[in-house]
C-alpha cells in the first residue's frame, strides 16, 4: 500500500539523543525548584503538581515534588506529568535564546522535501505536545512548525503500546498500513508494526555506535539517514 502519512519521533530520530540528555534535562533539572515555586499553583502547573503528589502520597506541592521530578529526569522516566512540567521550564530557555533545538540536516531536508509532496507529517514524541512544538518552533534549521500537520504524546498512550499507534492512525484518518513511523527505538517499532503500521529504524552512528543489524533490528528496515527512504519501498532498506 502507498504511504500516505509520516509519523516520526525525535529524540536519536530527527534529532540527536546527546541534545535532550546534555542540554535539555540539565536545564530542567536545575529550574525546577524555583519554578514550582514561582508557578506551582497556576493551574496549568497545578494539574500536573496534583498529579504527581497523588501518585506518591504526598500532600500537595511541598517540597518533595522537586526532588521527586528530579529524581525521574535523572531516571528518564516517561512520566507526562514530568514531560508537561518540563516543556514549560524548556519554553523560557527557547524564547531566551539559551540553546536552539538540534535537528539532522537530512531530516530537516527529507521532512521539508514530503511536506512540499504534499505528504502529511506527525510527531509521536514522549515529549509533550508544547515541548515538540516548542523544539520545531526553534530548531537549528528554523521554525519548523508548519511541516507538522498534528502532534501525539503520551497522553494518547505509551509508545511501547500497539492501541497508541491505532488510535494515532484513526485519529489522522489513514489505514495503518499506508502510515510510516519512523523511530530509533526497536521496541516502539515493534508496538507500531503490531497496530498495522509500516516501520523504518533510524539507526544513526552519532547515538548508535553499535549498528543494530540483523536480529537487533527485529525485522525492521534500517536507515542511517533520512535520505535513504524510498517511500515507494519504505519497507526494504
Amino acid at each position: 500500500m502507498p504511504i500516505r502519512a509520516i509519523v516520526t519521533d525525535i529524540e536519536g530520530t530527527t534529532s540527536s539523543i546527546a541534545f535532550v540528555k546534555d542540554v535539555l534535562f540539565p536545564y530542567a533539572r536545575r529550574a525546577l525548584p524555583a519554578f514550582l515555586k514561582a508557578r506551582g499553583r497556576d493551574p496549568e502547573v497545578a494539574r500536573w503538581v496534583d498529579a504527581v503528589a497523588a501518585e506518591i502520597g504526598a500532600a500537595g506541592p511541598d517540597a518533595c515534588i522537586a526532588e521527586v521530578l528530579q529524581g525521574w529526569i535523572d531516571q528518564d522516566r516517561k512520566h507526562t506529568a514530568l514531560k508537561a512540567l518540563q516543556g514549560m521550564i524548556w519554553r523560557a530557555g527557547y524564547e531566551g535564546g539559551d540553546y536552539r533545538a538540534h535537528i539532522y540536516a537530512d531530516a530537516a531536508d527529507a521532512l521539508t522535501r514530503w511536506h512540499a509532496q504534499g505528504l502529511p507529517l506527525y510527531v509521536y514524541s514522549s515529549g509533550s505536545v508544547g515541548a515538540q512544538k516548542l523544539f520545531f518552533g526553534h530548531s537549528e534549521a528554523g521554525d519548523l512548525l508548519e511541516l507538522f500537520g498534528g502532534h501525539f504524546d503520551t497522553e494518547i498512550g505509551g509508545k511501547r503500546e500497539a492501541i497508541s499507534y491505532t488510535r494515532i492512525a484513526e485519529a489522522i484518518g489513514q489505514a495503518p498500513a499506508e502510515v510510516l513511523f519512523l523511530s530509533d527505538v526497536v521496541e516502539e517499532l515493534d508496538a507500531a508494526r503490531d497496530a498495522g503500521m509500516t516501520t523504518a529504524l533510524i539507526d544513526r552512528l552519532q547515538d548508535y555506535p553499535a549498528a543494530r543489524i540483523g536480529e537487533a533490528a527485529h525485522g525492521h528496515p534500517r536507515y542511517i539517514d533520512f535520505a535513504d527512504i524510498d517511500l515507494a519501498t519504505p519497507g526494504r532498506a
